[in-house]
C-alpha cells in the first residue's frame, strides 16, 4: 500500500465505514492487508468483511463491477463471498479522504472455514479446479448480456507494476516482460478463452469448509483476461513452496483440470500458453517485491525465498516451471 493512503486514513473513516454497515466502530476488528485496509465484523445476520480501498488505487466504477460480477458469479452457483448492501442500499459507499478524493468502503459476507494449508488432498485440487471452471462457465456469458463492461482489460494501466515499480537499471527484466506481453497480445480471444477473471485465485484468496467446500473471496484484482491465465496463477503460488515443483505440478494438474472440466471446457492448446503467463506474474511479483521490500536486506521468508536467485532466472530466460504442457497426461 502506499505511504499517502496509509497517512490519509484515520478513525474517523473508520467509524463513518462502519456506521454505514450498521455496525459499531468497536465491533470491527482490524486483519493483515496488503493493498487496501481489511477489517471483520458481526451482526445478528452473520459475519462479514469490511475492505475500505482508495479511489487512487481503484475508483468506484471499478469496484462497482467487482461486487457486481461477484454477485453474478454467487447467483450462478459459484461459492464465492457475496457483496452485501450497506445501511442505504450502496454495494460500494465512498467516504471523502479530505484531499479531493474517496476511501471506498464495500463488504462481504466472511467466507466460511478456514485456509486451506494444512487440508491439501487430491479431492480438494479437484474441488479448486471445478471451483474456478464453474466460475470460467459463467463468465463466458457475463460480458455478452448487455452490461456495461466495468471491470479493465489485464494490461490496463490499473494494473501496471513493472514500468512503475522495478528499478530503471533491470533493463533485462524489462525487455523479457515486454517480450511476454507482447506475445500474450498476439493470443485469440472469444467468448470461450477470453473474459473478466479472478487473476488472484491462489490459496490465500480461499477458505476451505468442513464438508471440503471451497470459498472464493478477494476478487479485487479481477479484470478481462484469458481463461487459462487463472489457471496459470492458481498453478503458479501451488508450486512455489514445493520441494520438486514439476513433480508436484504434475499431480495437481491431474487433479485440478479433471475437476475444472467436470465445469468448463477447456481445448487442449491453451495449456500450452501457461508457461507465458507465469512467466509475466514472475516478473510482475520481482517488480512488487522491489516496490515492497529493500531487495538487500528483505525481512519477510516467503520473499526472501522467491527473490533468491530470481534475478539471474529472469534474465536468463528459465522458464518459471520447467513443466511440459503438452503431456498427454495433463489433458
Amino acid at each position: 500500500m502506499e505511504k499517502f493512503i496509509r497517512d490519509r486514513f484515520n478513525d474517523a473513516i473508520l467509524h463513518e465505514a462502519a456506521d454505514r454497515y450498521g455496525v459499531a466502530p468497536d465491533a470491527v476488528r482490524m486483519l493483515d492487508s496488503f493493498e487496501s485496509f481489511i477489517f471483520e465484523f458481526s451482526r445478528p445476520d452473520g459475519d462479514f468483511i469490511l475492505r475500505i480501498g482508495h479511489s487512487s488505487r481503484r475508483n468506484q466504477t471499478l469496484i462497482e463491477g467487482e461486487t457486481e460480477w461477484i454477485n453474478y458469479l454467487v447467483a450462478g452457483g459459484v461459492s464465492a463471498a457475496q457483496a452485501i448492501q450497506s445501511q442505504t442500499g450502496n454495494l460500494v459507499e465512498p467516504i471523502a479522504d479530505g484531499h479531493g478524493a474517496d476511501f471506498l468502503a464495500v463488504a462481504f459476507v466472511k467466507a466460511a472455514g478456514e485456509p486451506p494449508w494444512e487440508r491439501w488432498t487430491p479431492a480438494l485440487y479437484e474441488t479448486y479446479g471445478e471451483t474456478i471452471g464453474r466460475m470460467h462457465a459463467l463468465t463466458q456469458d457475463f460480458h455478452q448480456d448487455g452490461r456495461p463492461r466495468k471491470r479493465p482489460e489485464w494490461d490496463d494501466p490499473v494494473f501496471e507494476f513493472v514500468d512503475s515499480f522495478l528499478p530503471a537499471q533491470e533493463i533485462i527484466a524489462r525487455e523479457k516482460y515486454k517480450e511476454v506481453c507482447d506475445y500474450v497480445r498476439s493470443l485469440p480471444k472469444d467468448r470461450h478463452s477470453y473474459g473478466l477473471t479472478h487473476q488472484d485465485a491462489h490459496g490465500g484468496n480461499l477458505f476451505v469448509d468442513e464438508q471440503g467446500r471451497i470459498t472464493l473471496f478477494d476478487f479485487d484484482d479481477c479484470g478481462y483476461n484469458w481463461l487459462v491465465n487463472d489457471i496459470a496463477m492458481v498453478l503458479f503460488y501451488m508450486v512455489a513452496d514445493a520441494e520438486q515443483p514439476v513433480v508436484f505440478a504434475e499431480q495437481f494438474m491431474t487433479h485440478f483440470l479433471r475437476g475444472y472440466r467436470r465445469a468448463c471446457t477447456l481445448d487442449d492448446r491453451w495449456l500450452q500458453e501457461i508457461p507465458h503467463f507465469l512467466k509475466i506474474r514472475e516478473i510482475e511479483l520481482y517488480a512488487v517485491i522491489h516496490r515492497d521490500f529493500d531487495v538487500d536486506n528483505i525481512g519477510h521468508r516467503w520473499a526472501a525465498q522467491f527473490m533468491d536467485g530470481r534475478k539471474a532466472r529472469i534474465e536468463s530466460g528459465i522458464p518459471y516451471l520447467d513443466l511440459d504442457f503438452k503431456d498427454p497426461s495433463l489433458s
